[in-house]
């Protein structure tokens, strides 16, 4: 089945891409939160990646596609990327291992430990306008005079599909799983996983979170088309930022597979991070917590999320959160 360009072959052909530059991560069941739901908790550790983020897969698939097919002399000018932060120090980390330039091209609202992050594996940052959509003009611009190649964010089927290795391990290690939980921004991860799950297991339910403001795919999902949405600062960061006015993948992907949605507040993203961290001992960014914030947001006191006798996997798709975002997490968590 092709799934807008992200086919079950492909997903096994990034597999073998990703063999040796990226991890099989953990699958683990949290006995508190099971017990709390009352169904069977699975916890999905991205976190555990090199580069402690899921993005590692769709950078390095699409790299090292584009090497099979075009020769490496064809990146030899390098690649670039607009990020949020967990994607540029994949394009950058996949770079350095393959001897590749980067320039990562970042919005300012990212984070410094993010921008440190991406530096210190030898890429070249510059810091673009007040939106992931204004970064992405600067990298239009190194494509179009430098010649670099573009290692897009989600909207992609090579990108959408290495981040659907993560539904293939799912699949995998619990291949009568209920439903799973996914962040959702550009639609990369979640389409990816999705478009995975649906070619295995079609009964497995697809349920993203986004945050309550600045949802640009949800909004476009509800519009049909495209649609701007302005950022706003976040715990979530990484669900920031637009989805593109000309996608071409990850809108179609996501109407396809996701089957339910629902939208988290900041308060909810905090404490989810502090209860993941105390109880379950996982350092994850709010972008990584939105899963749990979602079952505690809306599974409990009065149910729109109903998962009792269910078999769960939250993804905890990334760790890059500071010292002092986890000090503003407890605060707006009462902890």
């Amino acid at each position: 089945m092709d799934h807008h360009g992200v086919t079950l072959e492909g997903l096994y052909q990034a597999r073998r891409r990703l063999a040796g530059e990226t991890v099989r991560t953990p699958l683990i069941r949290s006995a508190a939160l099971s017990a709390r739901f009352d169904a069977e908790i699975l916890l999905k550790l991205e976190t555990h990646q090199p580069t402690g983020a899921f993005k590692l897969r769709g950078a390095t698939n699409m790299i090292a596609a584009l090497i099979e097919r075009h020769g490496r002399e064809a990146l030899a000018a390098g690649v670039v990327t607009a990020s949020t932060g967990n994607h540029g120090r994949a394009v950058a980390y996949a770079a350095s291992r393959l001897g590749l330039p980067a320039v990562i091209c970042l919005s300012r609202l990212v984070p410094p430990d993010k921008v440190a992050a991406i530096e210190a594996l030898g890429a070249e940052v510059r810091r673009v306008g007040a939106s992931q959509d204004e970064a992405f003009e600067e990298v239009e611009r190194l494509v179009r005079e430098r010649g670099m190649t573009l290692i897009p964010p989600f909207d992609d089927p090579l990108v959408a599909a290495g981040q659907g290795t993560v539904g293939l391990e799912l699949m995998e290690d619990a291949p009568d799983l209920d439903r799973v939980i996914v962040g959702l921004s550009g639609g990369g991860l979640l389409g990816g996983i999705g478009a995975a799950i649906k070619a295995i297991r079609p009964a497995c339910l697809v349920t993203g979170v986004s945050l309550s403001q600045g949802a640009a795919m949800w909004a476009s999902l509800q519009a049909g088309r495209p649609v701007a949405v302005g950022e706003v600062e976040s715990l979530g960061d990484s669900l920031g930022g637009g989805i593109g006015a000309d996608n071409r993948c990850t809108l179609a992907l996501v109407r396809e597979v996701m089957d339910d949605h629902l939208q988290v507040s900041e308060r909810a993203i905090a404490s989810a991070m502090v209860a993941l961290l105390e109880h379950e001992k996982v350092l994850v960014e709010g972008a990584a917590a939105v899963g749990l914030a979602a079952l505690e947001a809306h599974a409990l006191e009065h149910p729109t999320l109903d998962v009792r006798g269910q078999r769960v996997a939250l993804i905890l798709s990334g760790n890059a959160v500071s010292l002092a975002t986890l000090d503003r997490a407890r605060a707006l968590a009462g902890r």
